[in-house]
């Protein structure tokens, strides 16, 4: 296995911009730990993550001690940094039991530790048997909750193939604060098959008024290897996904909610911490099939990770297949932009030295271009876009990938 732990990488590679002179004081940007749990009780036809349909009974036991080994041999990689935040995403965590999350839990705070008020959250869906394990989930120490309850209209529950009804995701919030959650996401999606503007808006008001502290609303989009890419439903046209958007921002905003990334809108207080770090660029342990991660070593140079992709091939190797190789100084500008700019208010411009190890100027032209178009703020000693930016967030990105070679 090859990782940042054993080997530097090449600094011969050609064309690379210029790195800052090494500090001494140079401090490793903020870890977290995300925790993949593969299954779901059926795959929906939009979803193209690594997920897979659960057999009668999850072999849990086997899959958590693959995890146990799987997070004991990274742990080295945390370098002195306790965990900010930890994710169980998937798949559907909330199948597994809350012993096995526990268990997952107590491991991690004894390898690497966790920073005071570490932030835990677990993705959950409205199924009738998780919502009685909220509250051993709670007890276990999980902190925050993800549901997806993805829309509250019985129609569009079915076009998206979702398992549960709407009185079953209503009582999931319910059950989630009566288990004691007080830091609660609910995950909701517009753009939906054959969904008007004033269905989706009544969605997203309902959803307001169960006054979750985060919502996460974000648009169907297509993506290849799904049911929907080879059979792709009708979706709305631009103008209506235009509209929805336009008008689900306001009332968004008249409710309290702070768009401070691309999808994401939260009360005072409530913005994920773990996704954040995702945003400005920190570093990650990812653990469980498919997995990714992301390590800054002690040069400065940027580690991606990805683990055994197949559940059973996780399982079965004494070491899973865990990919290690360094992000070439020429794609971090991308990189770094592709993942910052998402934030509503970017970050400040020093955090591209900080966590890239370049200097500044290696976005010139670029940024003097984009500010000239009207596409990033200029002067203001941020990364960040204008509203238009914003809009045409992937017009913004280009400027910034690295030219084909010939």
């Amino acid at each position: 296995m090859t990782s940042p732990k054993q080997f530097s990488p090449n600094p011969s590679v050609p064309e690379q911009p210029v790195r800052e002179e090494a500090s001494a004081r140079f401090d490793l940007p903020p870890l977290s730990l995300y925790v993949h749990i593969p299954w779901c009780v059926r795959k929906c036809p939009y979803c193209d993550f690594n997920s897979h349909a659960a057999p009668e009974r999850i072999p849990e036991t086997d899959y958590l001690a693959s995890l146990l080994a799987d997070l004991e041999r990274d742990a080295s990689l945390a370098g002195g940094r306790r965990l900010q935040s930890i994710f169980f995403g998937g798949g559907t965590p909330s199948l597994f039991s809350p012993s096995g999350i526990a268990t997952i839990l107590q491991r991690a705070e004894q390898l690497i530790g966790f920073a005071p008020e570490v932030e835990i959250t677990l993705e959950a869906n409205p199924g009738t048997v998780e919502q009685q394990r909220f509250g051993g989930f709670r007890d276990a120490g999980v902190n925050r909750l993800s549901i997806g309850i993805q829309s509250l209209r019985e129609e569009q529950l079915k076009a998206l193939g979702r398992i549960h009804d709407r009185d079953q995701a209503l009582r999931a919030i319910d059950s989630a604060r009566r288990a004691g959650f007080k830091r609660i996401n609910l995950d909701l999606m517009h753009g939906l098959p054959g969904q008007t503007v004033g269905q989706a808006l009544d969605d997203l008001r309902e959803v307001i008024a169960l006054d979750p502290g985060h919502i996460s609303w974000y648009q169907l989009t297509i993506e290849q290897n799904t049911v929907f890419y080879r059979q792709p439903p009708r979706l709305p046209d631009a103008e209506v996904l235009a509209d929805i958007e336009d008008h689900g921002w306001d009332l968004l905003a008249q409710a309290g909610y702070q768009q401070y990334e691309v999808s994401a809108y939260s009360q005072s207080g409530q913005q994920s911490r773990h996704n954040r770090n995702y945003w400005e660029f920190g570093d990650y342990l990812g653990i469980g099939a498919g997995a990714h991660g992301k390590v800054t070593d002690s040069d400065q140079s940027v580690w991606r990770s990805r683990k055994t992709r197949l559940p059973a091939h996780y399982m079965a190797e004494s070491e899973p297949l865990n990919l290690w190789g360094v992000v070439p100084a020429a794609e971090l500008p991308l990189e770094f932009m592709m993942n910052v700019l998402r934030l509503t208010d970017g970050v400040a411009a020093e955090v591209f030295a900080a966590r890239t190890g370049l200097s500044l100027e290696a976005l010139q032209p670029q940024l003097g271009s984009l500010q000239s178009r009207g596409l990033m703020e200029a002067n203001s000693g941020r990364l960040a876009t204008t509203e238009l930016g914003r809009r045409f967030l992937n017009d913004v990105l280009e400027a910034f990938m690295v030219p084909a070679q010939d």
